[in-house]
């Protein structure tokens, strides 16, 4: 099946377009405070599409992430009754935002660097943040440099890869995406039992 192959050309496609940075700055706003895709979904090709703005683009992910972080953070301060149903009795997010207070209090500054480098939902630990009254200046330099260090990792090794990357990215990507897939939901079932 050639289904990944067909989504890979799309999103090249995509991330050459004239708008490409500004869609990438909305993405990385959006997903650090509410929206579920991560923005080197849109990084990563975009980098590698043009290497030679790689950092650029790492750059306005950076900064449109912290800034959509701020945003969660006032969301968890001033507007959590309105999340609330989410984040308690049984609701979606309540095992994740239980998880996220637990890492505050035990590591801090720390919790937030990690949820911005990682693949952890970093939208739960801003607005978490604000929910417990982080102080916001930490706040503020653990998002920065956690989300900057991720998103410079990843348009660094675009930017190394390159051409040949890309050309062997799009050789094996259907075999690549099955296998994530395979491995997500063998993940999934482990999880679960």
């Amino acid at each position: 099946m050639k289904f990944f192959s067909k989504l890979y050309d799309k999103v090249m496609t995509w991330s050459r377009h004239p708008h490409a940075e500004r869609y990438l700055a909305g993405l990385s706003f959006a997903e650090s405070s509410f929206f579920p895709i991560p923005p080197d979904v849109m990084l990563a090709p975009m980098s590698l599409a043009k290497t030679d703005k790689a950092f650029r683009y790492a750059l306005v992910a950076t900064f449109a992430s912290v800034a959509g972080g701020i945003f969660g953070y006032a969301i968890g301060m001033w507007f959590f009754e309105l999340i609330q149903p989410l984040v308690s009795n049984g609701g979606v997010w309540e095992n994740y935002f239980l998880r996220a207070k637990e890492w505050f209090l035990e590591w801090g500054f720390w919790a937030i660097f990690v949820a911005g480098f990682s693949p952890i939902p970093y939208k739960v630990f801003t607005i978490t943040a604000g929910a417990i009254g982080m102080l916001f200046v930490p706040f503020l330099f653990a998002s920065a440099i956690g989300r900057g260090a991720r998103f410079f990792l990843v348009a660094s090794l675009m930017r190394w890869g390159g051409k040949e990357m890309e050309l062997k990215l799009k050789k094996y990507i259907d075999i690549l995406g099955w296998f994530f897939i395979i491995l997500g939901v063998i993940a999934y079932i482990i999880y679960k039992i």
